[in-house]
């Protein structure tokens, strides 16, 4: 009896070291199921009417992208960001970078905020964790602080808890992809932003959720 054509292909791809039960897999995927996302928990913050709500990677090259228009339009409308720490498990540096932003956080807020944006706009020279700690102690020296060893940054892991916090917090509204900015206000949280954002597209939506927060 004739082995079947697949199996034969499968012995084939296996005797020349392919990946074929992969290929094949693939070859059956559906799309990429729906997200639901759960928009009660999100909120602008204390006293504000509206809020830009960024869920971000410091490894994720679209948020790099994403954060000087994300800082721009709060300047220009005068709504503040929160952040939120969604390190993604394929990159390698990204969650100790959010524990060492929390390390600069608990000096000053705006130093914390400096150390996102500069180490954001220094991803294509950091390729491993211990890179991340060479560039908050580099950091650390040029705003005249001492940024401690390794093992001194989190000593009780109340920083990791942190970014677990925020993780978790991210999971429960159902994030997937980095960046998700929301602008929320306190009538809605209006739909996600996603990967690519533009300054056009968020100035509408805050425009939309500060009229909207007004009625």
């Amino acid at each position: 009896m004739k082995a079947p054509r697949i199996f034969i292909a499968l012995l084939i791809a296996a005797s020349v070291g392919l990946a074929a039960p992969l290929v094949l897999s693939a070859q059956f995927t559906g799309p990429e199921p729906v997200i639901t996302y759960n928009t009660t928990l999100l909120h602008p913050v204390d006293g504000a009417k509206v809020t830009i709500i960024f869920f971000e990677d410091l490894q994720c090259p679209y948020c790099a992208d994403a954060n000087p228009v994300v800082l721009h339009a709060a300047e220009k409308f005068g709504v503040p960001v929160r952040r939120v720490d969604f390190p993604l498990p394929k990159h390698a540096w990204a969650f100790p970078a959010a524990v060492d932003a929390r390390w600069f956080d608990a000096r000053t807020p705006s130093l914390g905020l400096a150390f996102r944006i500069a180490i954001m706009d220094s991803q294509k020279l950091i390729h491993t964790p211990d890179d991340v700690q060479a560039f908050a102690a580099k950091f650390a020296l040029d705003h005249e602080i001492v940024f401690p060893a390794a093992t001194a940054v989190d000593p009780d892991g109340a920083l990791t808890k942190l970014v677990k916090d925020d993780v978790a917090f991210g999971h429960s509204v159902g994030i997937v992809h980095t960046p998700t900015i929301w602008i929320v206000s306190t009538k809605s949280a209006g739909t996600p932003l996603i990967e690519e954002v533009n300054d056009t597209l968020v100035a509408q939506r805050i425009a939309a959720a500060l009229k909207e927060s007004a009625q």
